[in-house]
């Protein structure tokens, strides 16, 4: 953690941008989407000012959305939010549904990946002992 974030100081967009992953646009499209939960605040000169609270929620949304949260769902998980104490049954079935979801894809990978392990290990097997001609071959 920098000295500023120590003391509670702001950070800029760039430095967010580097904390979060997120490019300079992606945050401002999360701004505008109405996906953060407080507002940004803004220095004199219009200059975006994050807090460690903005930084912590934009990692978590970050993970909701690289597991798959669509879009909508994240934007009523943040207005939810912002709307305080209160509606924590509301907020835990959006991540109650959207952790199935995620779930019922791990679980397809996981067949996804026992067929190719299953290819791999044919083919491996047919190169090890010289036999590879015709795996699998439409022309034979």
């Amino acid at each position: 953690m920098t000295t500023a974030e120590t003391r509670g100081e702001s950070l800029s967009i760039g430095e967010v941008a580097e904390r979060t992953g997120l490019s300079v646009h992606a945050l401002r499209f999360y701004e505008r989407e109405g996906l953060l939960v407080g507002p940004v605040r803004r220095t004199t000169g219009g200059r975006r000012r994050y807090t460690r609270v903005d930084v912590d929620w934009l990692l978590i949304c970050v993970k909701l959305r690289e597991s798959g949260m669509p879009l909508a769902d994240l934007k009523r998980f943040a207005e939810l939010v912002r709307q305080g104490p209160g509606n924590e049954t509301e907020r835990l079935r959006l991540l109650d549904a959207h952790q199935q979801r995620v779930e019922e894809q791990i679980r397809a990978l996981e067949e996804c990946r026992s067929v190719i392990a299953w290819k791999v290990g044919v083919y491996a097997d047919h190169l090890a002992r010289g036999q590879a001609d015709g795996l699998w071959d439409p022309t034979a």
